[in-house]
């Protein structure tokens, strides 16, 4: 009995022992696991060779290609691509300016219909009523020569036939010649000042309003000094005109002037002086400045261009300020240079687009409205059609042979 007792105290004594470890397995807490082991870093496999040189690569110097013997023929030379150069702008020799203006006889052959032909046919009817000197006023009118002029040379043509009697058609030519050479002018100085006594360069401004023709009336004007031996440089002082700087250079690089030029929508008075600057650094015989075509409605754009011509005049004065008119406007180009007078001091005018469209009498309105002579007319689109103007030739144009 004794035995049984004791086998059953000595079998709970075990199972509390065995029930107190797995408690206690279970109450402990799990050991951190240990931390990783840096990777191996190899090398990578060498680069695998044939035959003797199956091992690791040495440093062993190298040759370059030129010392390499390359098998069957000659060894390769790379050459590098040529380099496109930019092409260069031909110089080219203007037109002389002697007798340009011989061909705008050719060029006024339809204002010879409205203006000189017209009055001869007039002229030679026998009997010269009022109705007909009132068609005479009418045409010279019509031709854009002014009330004032138009009243002077119908009375002086009066007078004159009521002298002369009878008219052959010789003694009505000659006559209208004299009569409408007086009314041009030929006593004017219509010489372009670009030689100043003592100093370089010549400074010359030109006017105008858009669409006139000023920049290229600049440009061409250039060929005209170019054409006679001068040195010029450009001042492209439109900078608000979109293109006006680079039409003006193109112009000038055609017979090797330089151009100064500014930023889009910069200062132009600060070109122009740039403009007069470069000019004496360089020791030119002429400085042409190109200003911008305003509108001559606007006052604020006008006062710009006076001080386009204050700002110059600090270099040196204005030889010349030429105004470019377009000989088509009519009376209308008139009051445009009206208000240019009184902005700057108009020296002289350029008549562009002066071929069979125009009417011709404007040559006499503008001259007597601002009292400045025309010194330069354009005869057309190309590059040389821009002449001195010359009051006989301009005549015998107009009346024809």
């Amino acid at each position: 009995m004794e035995t049984v007792i004791l086998a059953v105290v000595i079998a709970v004594v075990v199972l509390g022992a065995l029930g107190g470890l797995i408690v206690g397995s279970r109450r402990r807490k799990p050991l951190p696991p240990p931390p990783p082991k840096a990777p191996d870093i190899t090398a990578p496999p060498a680069e695998p060779h044939v035959g003797e040189e199956a091992e690791t690569p040495r440093d062993e110097p190298r040759r370059t290609i030129e010392e390499v013997d390359l098998p069957g023929g000659p060894a390769v030379v790379v050459e590098e691509p040529p380099v496109a150069e930019a092409p260069e702008i031909e110089i080219e020799v203007p037109e002389p300016t002697a007798g340009r203006l011989v061909r705008l006889r050719a060029r006024l052959s339809r204002s010879q219909n409205a203006l000189g032909k017209g009055l001869l046919t007039l002229l030679s009817r026998e009997h010269l009523d009022e109705d007909t000197w009132e068609e005479i006023e009418d045409t010279l009118l019509t031709a854009d020569v002014g009330v004032q002029p138009t009243q002077e040379l119908v009375e002086r043509l009066r007078e004159r036939v009521k002298v002369l009697g009878t008219r052959t058609p010789e003694e009505l030519r000659g006559l209208l010649r004299e009569e409408l050479l007086q009314l041009v002018g030929t006593d004017l100085d219509r010489t372009v000042k670009t030689e100043p006594e003592g100093r370089k360069p010549g400074i010359v401004m030109v006017v105008g309003v858009n669409g006139t023709g000023k920049t290229t009336t600049t440009g061409k004007l250039a060929r005209v000094l170019v054409a006679d031996g001068r040195t010029v440089v450009l001042g492209a002082a439109d900078t608000f005109r979109a293109a006006a700087a680079d039409q003006l250079q193109t112009w000038g690089e055609r017979v090797g002037a330089h151009t100064v030029r500014g930023p889009e929508a910069g200062d132009p008075a600060s070109v122009a002086f740039d403009a007069v600057k470069e000019g004496k650094e360089m020791g030119v015989d002429v400085v042409l400045i190109d200003t911008a075509g305003r509108l001559h409605t606007k006052t604020g754009l006008m006062d710009e261009l006076g001080k386009v011509k204050r700002v110059v005049e600090k270099h040196a004065p204005l030889d010349e300020v030429l105004l470019v008119l377009d000989a088509t406007t009519g009376q209308n180009g008139l009051v445009q240079a009206r208000v240019f007078a009184e902005v700057v001091d108009i020296t002289g005018i350029v008549l562009t687009k002066l071929d069979g469209t125009a009417k011709g009498g404007i040559v006499v309105a503008v001259q007597r409205e601002l009292g400045v002579p025309v010194k330069l007319v354009g005869l057309g689109e190309g590059a040389d059609d821009l002449a001195p103007f010359e009051p006989e030739a301009f005549v015998d144009a107009l009346i024809g042979d």
